[in-house]
């Protein structure tokens, strides 16, 4: 069946830009782009989500086919640089251009079709995680695999190759793709799948938007039989016995993640939390479907029913120091014995969409900013690697606030930051008299992961360099990647900050 959403807001009022409005096209002939110049906003500051970088650019909002194809026609003629803009969710410079335009697909955001027997859904490119869980629970549907936020947009989900708390078992959001279509930059459209256009399909997923632009997506989502899931606190008292908990239980659990304290040392050093849930099986839910309404699964707006969720990062403000951080944590810890191992009922969204929680919590690192450091380690090496990280960033007295374990698989796609192994991401305050150390903390930490046989994820990066770059990854994925961007993209127009700041100009 065809299923519509509301139309987009109105177009934004027209201002003029620095950009000439007649260009020649290939040819050499004159063709008029005022149409297309006439819909890019006046220079706009476009920031990164942790805050930590931005651009002013001019933003432009394609919402058809078309609107993609006459970009790419006047990228071409005019040589303007583009990068393609999702939910804005990468923590770096993923979606910022100094150089040229960003394109913002967030308009370009219907559903087009869904099979309520398969789960099969197909959607424009702009359509968010948010959009598909609202609309697929109280069918009995959840989206396969789902980030921390409910905000990424399809095609930004894809340009990453975004991974949840259950990609020790399922995979990242591309292995759950059946099929979609993608304009390279000479305004050709391919149908890509596993078995179609396969080298695209592969580089394109996990290519963050430098090969051309997802058009639509057809994705298949899970069958679920409850509004809740099942979920087990457990607290470890050191990395060690959280690494031993995921290699026992992971084979019976839908979801694991672990939330570690990261400035305990010694012996306990690494301790924390894990939290491991399950669905429920068909006849489990006595509740169900009634608890898959939309009303009993969005996240509250209130805390305690009183404080608007929307004011609460204010209170985390007389926290945001690491003697605060050290108190939040070790309380934190402490808690968590008090729930130890009992299980409880939550939904899918509360249990999924932890940034979501509090709205706005990153303004808690202002007037300053934030950067998250992600590293993916092979699971012989895992605990050493990240018990050394954690002391390094202990003895240059640059802690992480928040880091999260989790547990990966391997996965077919070109640039991918997956492997047999474990990731830690880490949030760290950037001010302006840390930033050099940070940055240094940085260079110290990938020697750490490029020894340990590890990974970097663009969409978390905000730090790496091309010698990192050039060492982390496969020399022959890099090359094919280089090679498959001078085929769909000979004149370059599809660049980031992020782009050139790993790949060069």
């Amino acid at each position: 069946m065809a299923v519509k959403v509301r139309k987009s807001e109105k177009k934004t009022a027209k201002k003029k830009t620095s950009v000439s409005s007649k260009v020649k096209d290939k040819k050499g002939s004159n063709q008029n782009f005022q149409e297309i110049e006439s819909r890019f906003t006046a220079l706009k500051k476009v920031e990164a989500w942790g805050m930590n970088h931005y651009s002013m650019s001019h933003v432009f909002f394609p919402e058809s086919e078309s609107d993609f194809a006459g970009l790419f026609r006047y990228a071409n003629a005019s040589k303007t640089k583009i990068t393609f803009r999702g939910g804005g969710c990468s923590y770096g410079d993923a979606a910022t251009n100094q150089r040229g335009l960003v394109a913002d697909i967030t308009k370009y955001n219907k559903i087009l079709f869904f099979d309520p027997k398969s789960g099969v859904l197909t959607a424009e490119s702009g359509v968010t995680i948010k959009q598909l869980w609202e609309f697929g629970i109280e069918k009995g549907f959840w989206p396969p695999v789902v980030s921390g936020t409910m905000f990424p947009t399809l095609g930004g989900a894809l340009s990453m190759n975004i991974h949840g708390k259950n990609n020790f078992a399922v995979g990242p959001i591309g292995d759950h793709i059946l099929e979609f279509s993608f304009m390279t930059p000479d305004c050709k459209v391919h149908i890509c799948s596993p078995k179609k256009n396969q080298d695209l399909f592969y580089s394109a997923i996990s290519g963050f938007g430098m090969l051309g632009a997802f058009l639509t997506v057809t994705i298949k989502l899970k069958k679920i039989y409850s509004g809740k899931m099942k979920v087990w606190p457990v607290n470890t008292n050191n990395l060690q016995e959280m690494y031993d908990y995921f290699e026992k239980e992971y084979k019976h659990s839908d979801y694991l993640v672990g939330w570690v304290d990261a400035f305990a040392s010694g012996k306990q050093i690494g301790r924390g939390q894990i939290h491991k849930a399950l669905h429920l099986q068909k006849g489990e839910d006595k509740d169900f479907p009634e608890n898959c309404k939309l009303e009993k699964q969005n996240l509250p707006s209130t805390f305690l029913g009183i404080v608007p969720k929307s004011w609460m990062w204010l209170f985390m403000v007389p926290f945001s120091n690491n003697f605060g951080m050290r108190l939040v944590n070790f309380a934190k810890w402490i808690s968590g014995f008090l729930g130890n191992n009992k299980p409880y009922l939550q939904g899918h969204a509360e249990y999924a969409f932890l940034l979501d929680y509090v709205p706005n919590w990153k303004y808690m690192y202002k007037p300053g900013a934030m950067i998250q450091y992600q590293s993916f380690i092979p699971k012989e090496n895992a605990v050493k690697a990240f018990e050394e990280i954690f002391s390094v960033c202990q003895k240059r007295g640059i802690v992480t606030w928040l880091a999260v374990f989790k547990k990966h698989k391997p996965d077919p796609f070109l640039l991918t930051h997956a492997l047999d192994g474990y990731s830690m991401a880490m949030d760290f305050p950037v001010t302006k008299r840390n930033r050099q150390k940070l940055w240094s903390l940085a260079k110290e930490m990938d020697e750490i992961v490029l020894k340990s046989g590890g990974k970097f994820y663009f969409a978390k990066d905000s730090t790496l360099r091309p010698e990192i770059l050039e060492r982390a990854f496969p020399k022959k994925s890099l090359e094919k990647f280089k090679a498959l961007k001078r085929k769909y993209d000979p004149k370059s127009i599809l660049e980031s900050d992020l782009y050139r700041r790993v790949f060069g100009s």
